[in-house]
């Protein structure tokens, strides 16, 4: 088989057209978009795939898809009153450090 060829039957037109939707769902705009981050090959990445080859990525995104993490939150700045600053110094360090850990932080002091 020559460098770069197909190893196999090529996918069909519904396979392609389902993982370049899954892509486009993923953030990429094309495959060769898509070249880097899913470890296409050159050819993979001009929207040539086998089969087995297309299949294989569209349970890959289709997997990534169902165990797809929520993302964390923005860090907001938090501002408080000047009255719960004052309240939060007048606490012993053994009142914060229960405190944490009773909602489960870990608590050690430098």
């Amino acid at each position: 088989m020559a460098f770069g060829q197909q190893s196999g039957p090529p996918a069909s037109s519904q396979q392609l057209q389902e993982l370049l939707e899954l892509l486009e769902q993923a953030g990429h705009s094309s495959f060769r978009d898509a070249r880097g981050p899913m470890g296409f090959t050159q050819r993979q990445a001009g929207g040539r795939f086998t089969r087995d080859e297309a299949q294989a990525f569209i349970d890959e995104l289709i997997a990534a898809e169902d165990a797809k993490v929520v993302p964390p939150a923005p860090k907001l700045s938090v501002v408080r009153p000047p009255e719960v600053e004052a309240a939060l110094r007048e606490l012993s360090d053994q009142v914060l450090a229960t405190e944490l850990r009773r909602r489960g932080w870990s608590v050690t002091r430098d």
